[in-house]
């Protein structure tokens, strides 16, 4: 794991990384897929993270690869993730995936709406 995420990137841990595999291998998306990633307007801090497996990009997205997972990302939503680590907790506080992403400036309980 790097010391500090590199700020024009996303960075998906190893633990994540490995739980989009099983989720891809589960939907049948063979070996071409990728994570989207993006945020729409919405929660109850203005922002929300949207993820899905999805078998390529679309034009418009920035693709990164971290982990062997590719990532893609819609361009007028990597502003608001440039610098984001994406891990996968499943401990005794929940399950799921969760975001580390510097450009927060509050974000909810739930760990799955912020704002900017």
């Amino acid at each position: 794991m790097p010391d500090a995420v590199t700020p024009l990137t996303i960075h998906i841990t190893e633990r994540a990384a490995k739980k989009v595999a099983f989720f891809a291998e589960k939907e049948g998306k063979g070996d071409e897929f990728g994570l989207r990633v993006g945020v729409k307007g919405g929660g109850c801090s203005g922002l929300t993270y949207t993820l899905s497996v999805e078998p390529g990009p679309h034009d418009e997205d920035k693709v990164i690869e971290d982990q062997g997972i590719r990532i893609f990302v819609p361009k007028k939503s990597f502003v608001f993730l440039a610098g984001t680590e994406l891990d996968f907790s499943d401990g005794l506080n929940g399950k799921g995936f969760t975001f580390s992403n510097p450009n927060a400036k509050s974000s909810c309980g739930c760990g799955t709406s912020f704002s900017v």
